[in-house]
C-alpha cells in the first residue's frame, strides 16, 4: 500500500490538469476530419509521461477512434480524434475522459470533462471547390478536364475575315457576295438559361452507398454543376422533393448565388417517405415560366417507381430539357460479376441481372421520350453531369 500511494503522488495532481478551450470543429460528411483538443499540467509537481482519453459523441460524426494515447511533453499534450461523418446535421462533442497511471503503473487517475461543444456537420464544399479548379483549370495536364470555351454557341456577334482553319459552316455567303471577300460569323456563348437541380431527396435517396448517403452525394453534383452554370453566365436554382416539394430557390444569377444554394442544401433532411414524382415534378413545371434545362438527380428501387417516374416526366419533357443523373448500382453489378460458390451465390446472381435488365430498360424508354442520361459511378456523378451540361450547351439544345 506505501508503494502504491508513492506511485499515486508521483502521477501528478488531477486538480493540476486543466483543458484549454476548444477551438471550433469544421465537419463535412465524407471528408475525413479531427477534434482537437489541448491539455496542459499547471504548477510545478510531477506529470506523467502519458495519458489515455476518451471521448464521446452522437452517431452522426462518426469518430474513428473514440480512445486515444498521447506523450506528455513540456507538461501540456494535444489529443486528435479522427471522424469521418457520415450524415449532415448537428452532432455533440459530450464528454472528454483522461487518465494517466504513476510511473510504476500501480495506479491511475482519472479527470472528467465536459465539454457540450457543438458541431455541425455540413455539405463537404471544399470537395466541390477542388473539382471545379481541378476541371477548370486551363493547364490541367492528367485528368477529365471539362472547359467552357469562349465563342462557343449560336448567338451572333460579329462578322469577320474567313481565315484558314475556321468553321466552313459558319461562312455568310450573303456577306461575303456582297463584299466580294469572304466573311465569316462570329458567336458569342449563350447566357441566362435557367438550370434547375431536381433532387430526390426521399427514401430510396437517403440509403448510403459507397459509405456516403445517396442524396449527399447528388447535393455535391448538384453544387458543382450551379458553380459551372453561374460562372458561364446562366442561372441555377435547386428544387428538392420526396413526397412533396420541400425546398424551391428559383433561378439565382451571379456567383453569389453559390452561398444562398449551398445554405438551402443544408436544409435538405435525410427523409423516410417515399417519392411522389407526380406532385413534386408537377409542382416544379408550375413554376419554371421559361424553357429551362432540368437535371434530375434521382434513383428508383421498383419498376412501379419508375412507371410513375416515366409518366411524370413526359409531361416534363414537352416544354423543358431534361438530364437524368443516377448513379450505377455497383453491388448489383458486384453481385453479377461475383464467382459463384454457393447455391445462394447464382441466386443472387440472377436476381440482380433480373433488376439491372428493368433498370436498363426504363433508361432506353427515358431516352426514346427524350430525356439525357447520365448513368455514373458514385464518385464520378459531378464531372459526368457537368460534361453532360457542357455538351448540351454546345449542341444549342438549351
Amino acid at each position: 500500500l506505501l508503494v502504491v500511494g508513492l506511485d499515486a503522488a508521483r502521477a501528478g495532481s488531477r486538480s493540476a490538469l486543466s483543458l484549454a478551450p476548444p477551438d471550433p470543429v469544421r465537419a463535412a460528411v465524407g471528408r475525413p476530419g479531427g477534434a482537437e483538443l489541448e491539455l496542459s499540467f499547471e504548477g510545478s509537481g510531477p506529470t506523467p509521461g502519458r495519458i489515455q482519453a476518451a471521448l464521446s459523441s452522437d452517431a452522426r460524426l462518426g469518430l474513428d477512434a473514440d480512445r486515444i494515447s498521447a506523450p506528455v511533453q513540456a507538461r501540456a499534450t494535444r489529443l486528435t480524434f479522427p471522424f469521418t461523418p457520415a450524415r449532415r446535421g448537428a452532432s455533440t462533442l459530450e464528454t472528454l475522459w483522461v487518465r494517466w497511471t504513476g510511473p510504476l503503473g500501480l495506479a491511475f487517475k482519472q479527470k472528467t470533462f465536459d465539454l457540450g461543444l457543438a458541431v455541425h456537420v455540413l455539405s463537404d464544399i471544399q470537395m466541390v471547390r477542388d473539382q471545379a479548379m481541378r476541371l477548370f483549370a486551363r493547364d490541367a495536364l492528367f485528368g477529365a478536364k471539362a472547359q467552357i470555351q469562349l465563342g462557343e454557341g449560336s448567338e451572333f456577334q460579329a462578322l469577320s475575315d474567313y481565315q484558314p482553319g475556321m468553321d466552313r459552316r459558319a461562312i455568310d455567303w450573303k456577306q461575303s457576295a456582297r463584299h466580294a471577300a469572304l466573311l465569316a460569323k462570329e458567336f458569342r456563348t449563350e447566357r441566362n438559361h435557367n438550370v434547375i437541380m431536381a433532387l430526390d431527396c426521399g427514401r430510396v435517396a437517403c440509403e448510403p452507398v459507397g459509405g456516403m448517403p445517396r442524396i449527399d452525394r447528388f447535393i455535391h453534383a448538384a453544387l458543382l454543376l450551379s458553380y459551372a452554370c453561374l460562372r458561364s453566365g446562366d442561372r441555377a436554382g435547386l428544387f428538392a422533393f420526396d413526397s412533396a416539394a420541400r425546398i424551391n430557390t428559383g433561378p439565382l444569377a451571379g456567383l453569389n448565388a453559390l452561398g444562398t444554394l449551398q445554405m438551402m442544401a443544408g436544409r435538405i433532411d435525410y427523409s423516410t417517405h417515399e417519392t411522389n414524382y407526380t406532385l413534386a415534378l408537377s409542382t416544379l413545371a408550375g413554376g419554371l415560366k421559361r424553357r429551362s434545362l432540368v437535371v434530375v438527380f434521382t434513383d428508383f428501387a421498383d419498376s412501379t417507381a419508375a412507371e410513375l417516374m416515366i409518366e411524370s416526366l413526359g409531361r416534363l419533357l414537352r416544354r423543358h430539357l431534361v438530364l437524368f443523373v443516377v448513379l450505377r448500382d455497383e453491388e448489383l453489378e458486384s453481385l453479377i460479376a461475383a464467382e459463384p460458390v454457393e447455391a445462394e451465390d447464382v441466386a443472387r446472381a440472377v436476381v440482380a441481372a433480373g433488376l439491372m435488365r428493368e433498370r436498363e430498360l426504363v433508361l432506353t424508354r427515358l431516352r426514346r421520350m427524350g430525356a439525357h442520361i447520365v448513368e455514373a459511378p458514385a464518385d464520378r456523378i459531378g464531372p459526368d453531369a457537368l460534361t453532360a451540361y457542357l455538351d448540351l450547351k454546345r449542341r444549342d439544345l438549351l
